[in-house]
């Protein structure tokens, strides 16, 4: 298990955070995912066989864009 820290582009409520919130938690391997309107961030636990394109896909899905990607 990793933590892995997401900046994203585009919130502008928080029902955009409660989507991508859903969006990363189907994807398979996440454990957990939390994301913040205003830090602008989200952080996710995730499995090591989650790849960052994996997780920007999932972001991409709820319509917004992952900047940046970095692991705890």
């Amino acid at each position: 298990m990793k933590k892995a820290k997401i900046e994203i582009m585009g919130m502008h409520c928080a029902s955009c955070a409660s989507n991508i919130e859903r969006s990363l938690k189907k994807t398979l391997g996440v454990k957990s995912a939390s994301v913040s309107l205003l830090l602008k961030k989200g952080t996710a636990e995730i499995e090591d066989k989650v790849s960052e394109e994996d997780l920007k896909k999932a972001v991409a899905r709820a319509g917004y864009k992952a900047t940046k990607i970095s692991y705890e």
